[in-house]
């Protein structure tokens, strides 16, 4: 689960099965009792209908936990720790952050700090397209050491300049006003 919209789901879901429950957060749910063989199959195919996955080993848990720790970082704190994310992500976690890393690696193929870049930019694309922040407020925010490491991260990732990225939308705007 990475939105909202998500835990909204999965809470009715879970209220239309009559499964108690005390906590649905992003990629975790906490039911009060054992679910039985057939509520589980219920809800792994209600879910899968929305497509959403019910992860029962504890090897997929741990990576959507890692994920779901980053992703809420980036995307829905107010503002990112200014802590190492490394030392973060550990703490949040309650493990080793050489074992998280090198298992994420290991599971994903990509390390938890290009999943943390990747999803880096595609905040700044968003802060980018609701131009409210200028591109070194968008630094800032981010903790990027400067506007020209930003952008070479960004021109790396998306193969644009943040500035170009930027006025795509301005044209696409004017293109859709001239029609």
């Amino acid at each position: 689960m990475v939105s909202l919209r998500c835990k909204m789901l999965v809470r009715e879901e879970l209220h239309k099965l009559g499964i108690k429950h005390l906590i649905v957060e992003l990629g975790m749910v906490d039911i009060i009792t054992d679910l039985t063989a057939e509520q589980h199959a219920l809800l792994k195919s209600r879910l899968a209908k929305s497509g959403l996955e019910l992860l029962d080993d504890k090897k997929g848990v741990l990576i959507e936990r890692i994920k779901n720790v980053i992703i809420e970082m980036i995307h829905y704190m107010d503002e990112i720790p200014k802590v190492n994310y490394s030392d973060y992500i550990s703490e949040k976690l309650g493990y080793d952050y050489t074992y998280l890393s090198n298992f994420f690696s290991e599971v994903k193929g990509v390390t938890i700090q290009q999943f943390i870049i990747l999803h880096k930019i595609e905040k700044v694309k968003e802060l980018l397209l609701y131009d409210e922040l200028s591109l070194t407020e968008i630094a800032y925010k981010l903790h990027y050491s400067s506007v020209g490491h930003l952008s070479n991260q960004f021109k790396k990732i998306t193969g644009l300049s943040p500035t170009y990225f930027k006025n795509l939308k301005q044209k696409r705007v004017q293109n859709l006003e001239n029609m």
